[in-house]
């Protein structure tokens, strides 16, 4: 099959969703079985030129830049579990969901962004976490998403991070074997974030960035994420 042009009228914004749709519909997403754990779904929504990014530890001219971003939040400090992590928009698929239907949901509870069906660009590799979840990635477009809001019961913080930041020359970070496969960790700013949320980033930057069918089901979290 023979991949269509990019549309030379379009404008970055159009290109950039274009070219990830491109990718995820050519990736072929492995979907896990379940084997007892309980399913998840999280959404990595990516952001229109415009949208600038607010991450401390980035220098100001990428802070305020012009360019793509993804949103991650920060989980409230009274979380009983995982508080105070950086994480995607995300939680438990519902009885009768789909992975995407709950990944638009989770955005709306967590965040305040109510997005369309039509967002949805397609799904990056099924990852088991070790506490017990299938966790099933759904890329979507959130477009300016100048609504965002944190539900403070679940999200410290909504913060945007340049794509180009998943591009940086230190990563990914693989630390020494940890329950038999590497630990992945993927630097962001002045700071680093853990898989399994590494994971999706690493992956989403490998597909939908780098056109390269990379998996990562096969990376370990640190030992703190395991609970």
């Amino acid at each position: 099959m023979t991949t269509p042009a990019p549309d030379p009228t379009a404008t970055r914004g159009e290109a950039l969703r274009s070219s990830l749709q491109r990718g995820l519909t050519a990736f072929d997403a492995r979907a896990l079985d379940a084997a007892g754990r309980r399913r998840a779904a999280v959404a990595v929504a990516v952001g229109e030129e415009g949208f600038g990014a607010d991450l401390d530890g980035l220098p100001r001219h990428a802070r305020w830049s012009d360019a793509p971003a993804l949103l991650l939040t920060r989980r409230a400090a009274g979380l009983r579990r995982h508080a105070g992590q950086w994480a995607l928009p995300g939680g438990r698929i519902d009885a009768g969901e789909t992975p995407e239907q709950a990944a638009l949901r989770e955005l709306s509870e967590e965040i305040g962004l109510a997005l369309p069906v039509s967002a949805v660009l397609g799904r990056l590799d099924d990852y088991a976490t070790r506490s017990g979840y299938l966790v099933t990635p759904v890329v979507v477009w959130a477009g300016a998403a100048r609504e965002a809001a944190p539900n403070p019961a679940e999200v410290a913080g909504v913060h945007r991070i340049p794509v180009r930041e998943l591009l940086r020359a230190d990563a990914p970070i693989l630390d020494p074997v940890q329950g038999g496969h590497p630990v992945l960790r993927m630097p962001v700013g002045a700071s680093w974030i853990a898989a399994p949320t590494a994971a999706f980033l690493y992956q989403f930057r490998e597909v939908c960035l780098l056109g390269r069918p990379t998996r990562v089901a096969h990376f370990d979290q640190p030992a703190f994420a395991w609970r």
